[in-house]
């Protein structure tokens, strides 16, 4: 048994784990494979590639799918409920906790064609209020790469909205194209989060 969800909504979206059970592999890898469209845009400041072939895709869920059973991560699809691109994979939200530090770490990547419709703050919200009311923890931490605008922009947003701040510049802290890079960390507090939460 897992302490995360199989699935949750939002106003707009639905999440999915990612799991062996539920999740296709083939439909993962052709929207992360190398090729697929716009994906040099989407991994330029991800510490992830693209795929070289399926395999990558069915190896990544069953990782996550041991990271869920076990509690230790959930990793979740994500898809819009409404609209012209409703059910498509839009995206992967993640949500890592330490336990011993009463800390979460929010991760999060949407394909081109879901950029710039709030999308970001609206799955942040919906992840803040598992960690918090779900999973009683303390704070929640997010990053990005100072080179990325939009994230900076989508983090700037949310982390008002909710009260939170930002914390600073982390040296050497993430890994892009086998290169060490910087990054930006903001965190929310449970405290702040719950004065800003309606």
């Amino acid at each position: 048994m897992s302490l995360f969800p199989t699935e949750l909504e939002s106003d707009r979206l639905r999440y999915e784990r990612l799991h062996p059970d539920d999740i296709d592999p083939f439909e993962l890898y052709e929207h992360v494979r190398a090729g697929a469209p716009h994906i040099d845009e989407i991994t330029e400041h991800v510490t992830w590639e693209p795929y070289d072939h399926p395999q990558e895709a069915l190896e990544w869920i069953e990782t996550c799918g041991e990271n869920f059973e076990d509690s230790d991560a959930a990793t979740y699809v994500i898809r819009p409920k409404e609209g012209d691109r409703a059910g498509e994979l839009a995206g992967l939200a993640g949500i890592q906790p330490d336990w011993d530090r009463q800390l979460a770490v929010l991760g999060v990547w949407f394909r081109k064609p879901f950029w710039g419709r709030g999308y970001s703050g609206e799955r942040a919200g919906r992840m803040l209020e598992l960690a918090f009311d779900r999973l009683d923890l303390e704070v929640v931490a997010v990053t990005h790469d100072p080179e990325n605008d939009n994230s900076r922009r989508a983090i700037e947003r949310y982390v008002e909205r909710f009260g939170g701040r930002r914390e600073g510049r982390i040296r050497n802290d993430i890994v892009i194209d086998g290169e060490p890079r910087d990054s930006i960390r903001y965190s929310i507090s449970s405290e702040e989060w719950r004065a800003n939460r309606g």
